[in-house]
């Protein structure tokens, strides 16, 4: 089968590494790809924003299946695209989609599904968060617990130019749960939890993401189906119910509160860098899951996956650094951990950066604590100028 992979990050490389693995996928492509993807699949200079030649290039190709993703082609359209020009896709239409690309259409959906979330305040006011509406990278969301923050968060918010609100500030342990959907169809991906803050102990501005880890000490894998029905399935039903039948990744960003799960976000697409620690425990073929096979869920492994990201000097306040060398990624492969390529480029034969989040180092063990070593101890292998991880992830667990 030939595959198509759309997108340039740590997660398309996880995801080209995953089906990679299997045994029907024998022609596999990406667009744009980076150096690390470049391994795995023939990589095409294709922009994953530009629909009209990425459907060109499905065509030529002839691929039997195109892998979104970036949320911000879906949300704009891409599947709708693709699947009118007889391609198949994985991944929700623009319609389907909103519960990603709007904050106000997720919320509704949820009420009316009865799905518990954070209450929307009329006035904001700390303790709070502050959510953009529309997709913001990752970036668009600010807990603000006294008056300076929600005043700084104000300002960020308005400087984004699109609508926001304001919610109650949700306290517990975040959990990230991924299911595979096809209309009122589901099966669960084992829990994953991350890291967004940009420093150790949770301090400095939210990023796209700076680690994850699973299996989680506090909910077990054997959870994610008692989520799934409860979380998952009712906004996939209410979906359907609308005429807007989800069909590839629906990930639900989750609190364990005292009250119970409630839901922070509903993503459309697999999240980055959790999809770094989740594929790595599967056991069974990724490909039949894509091509909804959904006839119960995948085999995971006991061990466990910890994601490191390596991001650039300036981030997230800044994503422009580009063209500085980056050593020691073959060694801290050597080690036997997974070196995902998330913001990498090659100038005349030298791996250079190529802006933000640089690179995911994957540790892999029998347990977290092990996997944590793993990911760590490769890590201290690759260098480049101005890099800067976290040190404390999957500490304590």
């Amino acid at each position: 089968m030939r595959v198509l992979v759309v997108g340039s990050g740590g997660r398309e490389h996880a995801l080209v590494w995953a089906l990679s693995r299997g045994g029907g996928v024998d022609d596999l492509h990406a667009a744009p790809g980076n150096p690390g993807i470049a391994a795995l699949a023939t990589c095409h200079p294709v922009r994953a924003d530009d629909h009209a030649a990425l459907g060109s290039l499905a065509l030529e190709l002839r691929v039997d299946l195109v892998v979104v993703g970036p949320e911000g082609p879906l949300v704009a359209g891409l599947a709708d695209d693709l699947r009118r020009r007889g391609i198949a896709v994985f991944g929700p239409s623009a319609a389907a989609a909103r519960i990603e690309g709007s904050k106000t259409f997720a919320k509704d959906v949820m009420d009316a599904a009865g799905v518990a979330t954070a209450r929307t305040l009329p006035v904001a006011q700390p303790p709070c968060v502050l959510k953009a509406d529309g997709l913001a990278s990752g970036k668009g969301v600010w807990i603000c617990r006294t008056q300076e923050e929600l005043g700084a968060a104000l300002h960020s918010a308005e400087a984004l130019g699109q609508p926001f609100h304001a919610e109650e500030l949700l306290e517990g342990p975040e959990l990230s749960l991924f299911a595979v959907a096809a209309g009122g169809l589901a099966v669960a991906l084992p829990p994953a939890r991350d890291y967004k803050r940009i420093g150790d102990g949770d301090t400095g501005p939210n990023t796209g993401g700076m680690a994850s880890f699973s299996p989680l000490p506090d909910v077990p894998d054997s959870d994610a189906a008692e989520i799934l029905e409860t979380i998952h399935l009712p906004v996939l039903r209410e979906l359907a119910r609308r005429g807007s039948p989800f069909h590839g990744l629906l990930y639900a960003g989750l609190m364990r509160t005292e009250d119970g799960l409630r839901v922070i976000e509903f993503n459309c697409r697999f999240g980055d860098p959790e999809t770094q620690s989740i594929l790595p425990r599967l056991e069974s073929d990724l490909l039949p899951l894509l091509l909804g096979d959904l006839a119960g869920p995948p085999a995971v492994s006991a061990g466990a996956a910890v994601t490191v990201v390596l991001a650039a000097r300036d981030y997230p306040a800044r994503s422009d650094d580009r063209g500085t060398p980056i050593e020691g990624v073959d060694a801290a492969a050597a080690t036997g951990a997974l070196v995902l390529h998330a913001g990498t480029a090659l100038h005349d034969g030298t791996l250079v950066t190529n802006g933000g989040r640089i690179l995911d180092v994957v540790g892999l063990g029998e347990n977290v604590t092990a996997a944590r070593t793993a990911a760590y101890d490769a890590a201290s292998r690759i260098d480049f100028a101005g890099m800067h991880y976290r040190t404390d992830i999957a500490a304590n667990v």
